[in-house]
């Protein structure tokens, strides 16, 4: 390697590298933990500035073969993450202020930043697979930073086993890889599968793949661990819901040539990212809870985000992860100022939407998506994601059935349709950016996805207008179909587990025979 590329590399590399030595300094108990705090901040701006020298210099030279290589996307992300990153530890000096076990998380905090750095650069299944199970093992940390909340403990330990099932998927997948093509180089799997296309033995691999991603990713029925980590720091949820819990999409992204020749597998991801698009976002509509509505939002939208790699839409993918993990890092950050706008919405609550409104509402939004892509003579997705971002968008487009003037309806409406168009318009120009990935899109599994997504808007029409007609659906959506219940039960047949509250003997949890969702208000 010549002299210049083995700079970029340590560039490269340096942000994992200098995460690792503060997680390791944190070990030391001659430094105060006001010295650590300080440590972390001036480690992160290293970070950020190594990893945006790193986007500024190119993916050119940044390889170490056979190991890790820079792709445009990955070196995106490394910043995002190193960026959020810095925030979160800039929140949680104040907000731990005064807190036990500091040291730890300041050493748990880098360890994971450090292990995402690591894995968004991996080029080998095996340092892919560590990487990924080292940032499970540091977030578990995180997630049981409160040894007094044994809801928490015990959600965290439905991680921990989704996440070690995921590693011998994860295993299983690279052996079959590795069989068909003699090496875990990725570079030389996606060389193989150009040349030679994708046996059954790199099928089974990428059904293998998919399977690690839903239960890392927390895709129904395996979500109830998201759900109750909130009693976590509000930190540790934003570094989880912005820059953790995601990665499966850029995993599935890294291997769309793999992906793109697995029909099986891709209908598979299909089957999951839409039930949990669907269902998760009925579930949402029904929560109070602030938080808890924020991360039912999240396991939707990995289910969305799932669901356009499932179709091949690896750009809108991309843009999806980013523009996700920027919304939840300021949504959790900011969930006090969430909570008094969520009191003014229902001081301010408007009446029901008018039945006229939200039938005309999906064909208005789809035709406001499909003008933009005329008038901008672009073919950036396919027909039938227009209808899919149309019946998405369409409740923007809803007008109270409220006696107000021609005039205020009219002024909605308007506000309601130039919304659609710049989120239209702002789709266009991101899906522009070279971020060097390339869609493969699938019209039969596309039209599947339209008809989910209209499913989903008919659901919510039915929960506006006829909320009494549907009380006992309500029930069960505010319950999440008690899928999490099955999923709970499994988890202590096989994997049972004890708790301790404090300095209290050690409990065995036990779900109720008939578990019953508290009544939606």
């Amino acid at each position: 390697m010549k002299i210049l590329e083995v700079l970029y590399l340590v560039c490269f590399l340096a942000p994992a590298v200098l995460m690792a030595g503060l997680a390791g300094l944190t070990r030391l108990n001659g430094i105060s933990t006001s010295a650590l705090w300080r440590v972390l901040q001036i480690v992160s701006y290293g970070a950020i500035a190594f990893a945006g020298a790193s986007l500024a210099a190119g993916t050119s030279g940044a390889q170490w073969p056979g190991l890790v290589k820079a792709t445009t996307f990955g070196l995106v992300l490394a910043l995002l993450v190193q960026l959020l990153g810095k925030v979160i530890a800039s929140f949680s000096v104040r907000y731990l202020e005064g807190e036990a076990n500091q040291r730890r998380y300041i050493g748990a905090l880098s360890a994971v930043l450090g292990s995402v750095h690591l894995l968004l650069l991996a080029d080998n299944w095996l340092l892919l697979i560590a990487a990924w199970a080292a940032v499970g093992l540091a977030l578990q940390q995180l997630l049981c930073f409160y040894p007094d909340r044994p809801f928490a403990l015990f959600a965290a330990h439905k991680k921990y086993i989704a996440d070690r099932i995921a590693d011998v998927m994860l295993l299983g997948a690279s052996a079959l890889a590795w069989w068909e093509v003699g090496s875990f180089s990725l570079s030389a799997l996606w060389t193989h599968i150009a040349q030679q296309g994708a046996s059954v033995p790199l099928q089974a691999s990428a059904v293998m793949l998919v399977m690690a991603v839903i239960l890392r990713t927390a895709l129904l029925p395996v979500h109830g661990w998201l759900i109750q980590v909130m009693e976590a720091p509000t930190p540790v949820s934003a570094l989880l819901h912005a820059g953790v819990v995601n990665l499966g999409g850029f995993v599935l992204i890294r291997f769309a040539p793999m992906l793109e020749q697995a029909d099986a597998a891709r209908v598979l991801l299909l089957v999951f990212a839409l039930m949990t698009a669907v269902l998760a976002g009925i579930v949402m509509l029904t929560r109070i809870s602030v938080k808890v509505r924020l991360a039912w939002s999240t396991v939707a939208q990995m289910g969305f985000l799932l669901l356009e790699c499932a179709l091949g839409l690896y750009a809108l993918a991309a843009l999806h992860l980013i523009g996700h993990s920027l919304y939840k890092a300021h949504a959790f950050l900011s969930a006090s100022e969430s909570v008094r706008q969520t009191r003014q919405q229902i001081l301010h609550r408007t009446s029901l939407p008018g039945t006229l409104s939200v039938m005309l509402a999906p064909v208005l939004t789809i035709s406001a998506v499909f003008l933009v892509l005329m008038l901008a003579d672009l073919a950036a997705w396919p027909w039938w994601w227009s209808g899919v971002l149309g019946m998405a968008w369409a409740p923007l487009l809803w007008l109270p059935d409220a006696q107000d003037d021609g005039a205020s309806r009219a002024s909605q409406l308007l506000f309601g349709l130039f919304t659609v168009i710049g989120l239209s318009m702002i789709a266009l120009f991101l899906h522009a950016l070279p971020l060097g990935l390339q869609d493969a899109p699938d019209e039969r599994l596309g039209l599947i996805a339209l008809a989910g997504m209209a499913a989903l808007y008919l659901c919510q029409v039915l929960l506006q207008k006829q909320p009494q007609r549907l009380s006992r659906w309500r029930r069960w959506s505010y319950a999440g179909f008690y899928l999490d219940e099955a999923y709970t039960r499994l988890t202590l047949l096989l994997w049972p587990t004890t708790w301790s509250s404090g300095n209290a003997s050690p409990v065995q949890p036990v779900i109720p025979d008939a578990p019953v969702a508290d009544r939606p208000r």
